[in-house]
C-alpha cells in the first residue's frame, strides 16, 4: 500500500464521487474481517473512519437512486476511463473486461466484467496485468490481501466456487497442504475478489456428499 496525498477530503458530502472515495468504500466492506488492515490503508488514505462510512452511506445512496447509472457509466463517471479494455470469451459468450487502476494497491485492477448487452457480469479487484502473482503454496501462503480469487483457485485446483454472504463476497472451497505438507480443507473468504480470511477443517469439504 501507498500514502496517498488528497485534493478534497475524503468522504465530503459535497463535490463529485472520487476515485479516493471508491478505495474507501472497497474498504468498508473489508473492514468486517480484517479492521486493522483497513484502519492502517484508511490512514493511507489521509481518511477517518467518519470519511469512510460517508463514502459508502453515498455509494449505497447512488446504487438505490431512480435516477442511478448502469454499472459501467458508473464506475467511468466515478474512476475516469479505463487503462484497458479487452475482449474475453467465456464459455459461447464474448465479453468486455474494463480494468482501472488502483492506486491503494498498485499491483492490483479493479475489473468490471460487460455481457454483450452491456450488463455488468462481475466486478472486482484482479492482478494488474504484467504483475507478479504471489507463490501460493500451502495454507501459511493464505494471508489476508495477498491473493484474488483467481490467483488462488489456479493455485489450489479444482477449487470449488461457493455462494457469498454479500453481494462483494465470493467463497472457494479447496484442498491446501499445511506447513507439514498435509493436506487440509479448506474454504477461503474474499471481498471485493480479494482474500480476508480462511477456515481449515479435517472433515470433507463444504456440499460434498457423504
Amino acid at each position: 500500500m501507498v500514502r496517498m496525498p488528497s485534493a478534497k477530503r475524503p468522504g465530503s458530502s459535497a463535490g463529485p464521487f472520487t476515485p479516493l472515495d471508491f478505495q474507501l468504500v472497497l474498504l468498508r466492506r473489508m473492514a468486517d474481517h480484517n479492521p486493522d488492515l483497513v484502519d492502517e490503508a484508511r490512514h493511507a488514505l489521509g481518511a477517518s473512519l467518519a470519511d469512510m462510512r460517508e463514502a459508502n452511506k453515498r455509494w449505497q445512496a447512488m446504487l438505490h437512486s431512480p435516477r442511478a447509472r448502469g454499472g459501467a457509466s458508473r464506475y467511468r463517471s466515478i474512476l475516469g476511463t479505463p487503462e484497458s479494455a479487452v475482449q474475453r470469451r467465456i464459455g459461447d459468450l464474448d465479453c468486455e473486461a474494463l480494468l482501472w487502476p488502483v492506486p491503494l494497491w498498485p499491483d492490483l485492477r479493479f475489473e468490471v466484467l460487460l455481457a454483450p448487452n452491456g450488463a455488468v457480469w462481475n466486478e472486482w479487484l484482479v492482478r494488474a496485468p504484467g504483475a507478479e502473482s504471489p507463490a501460493l503454496n500451502t495454507l501459511d501462503d493464505l494471508t489476508p490481501w495477498s491473493c484474488t480469487v483467481d490467483e488462488t483457485a489456479r493455485a489450489f485446483a479444482p477449487a470449488r466456487p461457493l455462494e457469498g454472504t454479500a453481494p462483494t463476497r465470493w467463497g472457494l472451497a479447496f484442498a491446501a497442504p499445511d506447513g507439514a505438507g498435509v493436506r487440509r480443507n479448506v474454504v477461503a473468504e474474499f471481498t471485493w475478489g480479494l482474500l480476508q480470511r480462511t477456515a481449515v477443517s479435517d472433515g470433507p469439504p463444504p456440499g460434498s456428499r457423504p
